[in-house]
C-alpha cells in the first residue's frame, strides 16, 4: 500500500512539474539582446550587453531558474529604427521570443513599445528617454531599468543649479538629445538658473568645433553637452582643445559613461561633472560584479550593461516565481518581488514601469589621482531613488489610476 501511496505521489509531482513547464511557452524562455554592434554606442552596449545578459542567466540558472531551458539571440540594430523594429518582429513571430533587451536608441525605443503590447511580450529596457515611463509608457510590457533622460538631467541640473546659473547645451539633433534639452530647460529653470539657450548638431556628430565655440560665446556658467557615446567623446576633447572647463566655464556631460572617460583620457576628461546610476567601484558588490564580468568582456561594464544584467535576472527571477513566461503575469511578478542584486541599490519598481533605485553624481579625476586603470571618478553625492527620478505623481504615463 506504501508503494502505491509512493507511486502516486511520484506521478502527482511529475505532473504539478510538467503543469508549470507548461505555462513557460515552448518549453524554453527566449531572450533577444537588440543592440548596437558597430555603432557610437557599441562600446557601452554591444557585445557588453550580450555578456551580462549570459551573466544574468548563468546566475539564475544556479539559483531559481534551475532546471529551466534558456536561449539568448542577439542581432544589431544599427541605430535604425526600421532595422530594429523588423527584427524583433521576426524574432517573436518567427523564433518565439518572449523578452526584448537593451535596445539603447531613442528612435527604436519609442519604436518597439507598441510592437510589444501588440504581441503580447515583455521589453527590457535599460535606459533611454523618458517618455518610456512617460507618454508612451506600456506598463504591462515594459519596464525601464537604469537611467533615464530626466534623471540623467535632474542629477546635475539639481545638483550644480542655483539662483542665476547660467546654462548652455550643445545637443545632438534626434529624440535622446531633444528629451535631455527639454528636460534640462524644466529643471533649471525650476531651481532659479537661467537656460541661456542651445546649439544643435547632427548624428552623429562630424565636427563639433563650431558648437562649442558659439556655447563658449555665450557667457554661460555651464556648458552641457546634451548627447552620447562617441558625439560626448568628440566634446569632451574639442572643448579641452578650447579651454572650456579649465577656467569658471565649467563642463558638464548629461550622458558620460567609464568607457568614455577612459577613451577620451583623464587629462581631458578631469573635472567633467556627469551622472550614473552605476560604478564598478562603488562598494565591494559592484566590485566583485565588475571583476567577473571584466573576466569574461574584457573591460568593466557601463551602467546600460550593468542594467541589462540587473534587469534580465530579475525577470528570470520573476518568470522562475511565476512559473510563467506570460507578459503581464511576468510584469506583475516583478513589482511584487524584491529587487535584489550586485548592481542596484535600495530599488523597487513602480506600476509605470520605472524602477528607482539610488543614483549618483561623480566627477572625473584628476590624472594624478587615479590608482589603476578604471579609477576614473571621485563620488560627489548620492541621490535617493524617490528624489532623483521623475516623482510618480508628474507621470504622463496613461495607464496609472490616478
Amino acid at each position: 500500500m506504501k508503494r502505491i501511496v509512493s507511486a502516486l505521489a511520484g506521478v502527482s509531482a511529475l505532473c504539478l512539474a510538467t503543469a508549470a513547464q507548461a505555462e513557460i511557452s515552448g518549453g524554453t524562455v527566449k531572450i533577444g539582446v537588440l543592440t548596437d554592434m558597430s555603432g557610437v554606442y557599441s562600446d557601452i552596449t554591444g557585445k557588453g550587453s550580450i555578456a551580462a545578459t549570459r551573466m544574468a542567466v548563468d546566475d539564475c540558472l544556479k539559483a531559481e531558474c534551475a532546471g529551466m531551458k534558456i536561449e539568448v539571440v542577439s542581432a544589431d540594430h544599427q541605430n535604425k529604427p526600421d532595422i530594429g523594429s523588423t527584427i524583433a518582429r521576426e524574432w517573436i513571430d518567427r523564433q518565439g521570443v518572449d523578452v526584448l533587451a537593451d535596445m539603447s536608441n531613442a528612435s527604436l525605443q519609442l519604436a518597439i513599445p507598441p510592437l510589444l503590447k501588440d504581441k503580447n511580450r515583455v521589453g527590457l529596457f535599460p535606459g533611454g528617454t523618458a517618455r518610456l515611463t512617460g507618454d508612451a509608457c506600456q506598463p504591462d510590457h515594459i519596464v525601464q531599468w537604469m537611467w533615464d533622460t530626466y534623471v540623467q538631467v535632474a542629477g546635475i541640473a539639481n545638483y550644480l543649479t542655483k539662483p542665476g546659473t547660467k546654462w548652455y547645451l550643445v545637443t545632438a539633433d534626434y529624440a535622446l538629445g531633444h528629451q535631455l534639452e527639454a528636460d534640462a530647460k524644466t529643471l533649471v529653470t525650476a531651481k532659479g538658473g537661467r537656460y541661456v539657450g542651445s546649439v544643435r548638431h547632427a548624428f552623429p556628430a562630424v565636427d563639433l568645433s563650431s558648437q562649442l565655440l558659439t556655447a563658449q560665446g555665450s557667457g554661460a556658467d555651464y556648458i552641457a553637452l546634451a548627447n552620447a557615446g562617441g558625439d560626448t567623446v568628440a566634446g569632451i576633447k574639442t572643448a579641452r582643445d578650447f579651454g572650456i572647463g579649465q577656467d569658471k566655464q565649467k563642463l558638464v556631460a548629461f550622458f558620460l559613461t567609464a568607457m568614455d572617460v577612459k577613451s577620451v583620457g583623464l587629462a581631458a576628461a578631469q573635472g567633467t561633472v556627469l551622472t550614473e546610476g552605476f560604478y564598478w567601484n562603488l562598494d565591494d558588490r559592484t566590485r566583485a560584479f565588475s571583476e567577473r564580468f571584466k573576466a569574461t568582456h574584457g573591460a568593466v561594464p557601463s551602467a546600460i550593461q550593468a542594467g541589462i544584467y540587473s534587469s534580465v535576472r530579475h525577470y528570470l527571477k520573476a518568470v522562475a516565481a511565476a512559473k510563467s513566461d506570460e507578459a503581464k503575469t511576468v510584469i506583475a511578478k516583478m513589482r511584487e518581488l524584491p529587487i535584489e542584486d550586485d548592481v542596484v541599490r535600495n530599488a523597487k519598481l513602480r506600476e509605470d514601469g520605472r524602477m528607482v533605485h539610488d543614483f549618483y553624481v561623480f566627477r572625473a579625476k584628476q590624472p594624478s589621482e587615479s590608482k589603476s586603470e578604471w579609477d576614473l571618478y571621485d563620488l560627489v553625492a548620492t541621490i535617493p531613488g524617490d528624489q532623483a527620478f521623475r516623482p510618480l505623481g508628474e507621470s504622463a504615463c496613461p495607464a496609472i489610476k490616478r
